[in-house]
């Protein structure tokens, strides 16, 4: 990993990873150096041992405003085209990630930084901070997975008001349909997902991986190879260490120490 980025921060500690997009005179929006960097720091990030999960959050008062209008303006077709790709491959990599990742969302998550969100596993909102897509409102729709994203996590019916009207919604009432997991106070999004970040921590480390691969992978099967899927998941857990000592642990009623192992 590269040890200065120029559009984004990487830092790791305590078993913690944290991406935080750095632009905030932009609204933290994408540009191409954004999209190449944040490429290339998760790619390192999902071979580094010492993160277990990963933390995504915005610079300033604002998670992420989506593309760069100002860069995209100046673009042909064709140039759009691979633009948006590097953008689809972002949200796909945070999926196959190796850890799971909490979306801090400290303040309006628009577009596709709302896309960028739906891509992460679980979701912290600060209480004053909205969600939209509001693509249609410009002519346009969702680019980078938000019309499948979404309603794979809320369900079609609550999807179709969101992407339709392209209103935003608030953080109370994105978490009474599913879309976020935490509501926390302003300024407080960064220590709500640590605190959540933590309680995955507690847990043992392959077992952590396995079920988030399953989870990922088996959403798009047929519940039947998903199973299937998730069965060979848990047979890889038996032949862990952390699976003895969880189960001893247990029996001795103690707090287990895994290893990852």
């Amino acid at each position: 990993m590269k040890n200065a980025y120029k559009t984004i921060v990487v830092e790791k500690k305590e078993g913690i990873g944290y991406l935080n997009l750095n632009r905030p005179d932009v609204r933290n929006a994408f540009n191409q150096e954004m999209i190449d960097e944040i490429r290339d720091a998760l790619a390192h990030i999902d071979r580094d041992e010492e993160i277990r999960v990963l933390i995504v959050t915005g610079a300033g008062k604002v998670f992420q405003a989506g593309a760069d209008i100002a860069e995209l303006s100046s673009m042909k077709p064709m140039d759009i085209l691979r633009w948006n790709e590097g953008i689809v491959r972002i949200n796909a990599a945070l999926e196959k990630l190796r850890q799971p990742v909490i979306a801090a969302i400290n303040g309006a998550a628009v577009g596709g930084g709302m896309e960028l969100a739906l891509s992460c596993t679980l979701r912290v909102i600060a209480e004053s901070a909205k969600m939209s897509l509001p693509e249609v409102k410009l002519g346009i729709i969702p680019g980078t997975g938000g019309t499948q994203r979404l309603p794979r996590l809320i369900g079609k019916g609550r999807a179709a008001e969101l992407l339709l009207t392209g209103d935003p919604i608030d953080a109370r009432e994105a978490y009474r349909i599913g879309l976020v997991n935490k509501v926390v106070p302003d300024g407080d999004t960064l220590k709500g997902a640590e605190k959540l970040a933590h309680r995955i921590l507690a847990n043992a480390p392959i077992a952590v991986e396995m079920t988030k691969d399953a989870l990922e992978t088996g959403k798009d099967l047929p519940l039947e190879n998903a199973v299937q899927y998730s069965q060979k998941n848990c047979v890889t857990c038996f032949s862990t260490e952390d699976m003895k000592e969880g189960t001893r642990a247990f029996l001795e009623k103690r707090s287990a120490q895994f290893k990852g192992k």
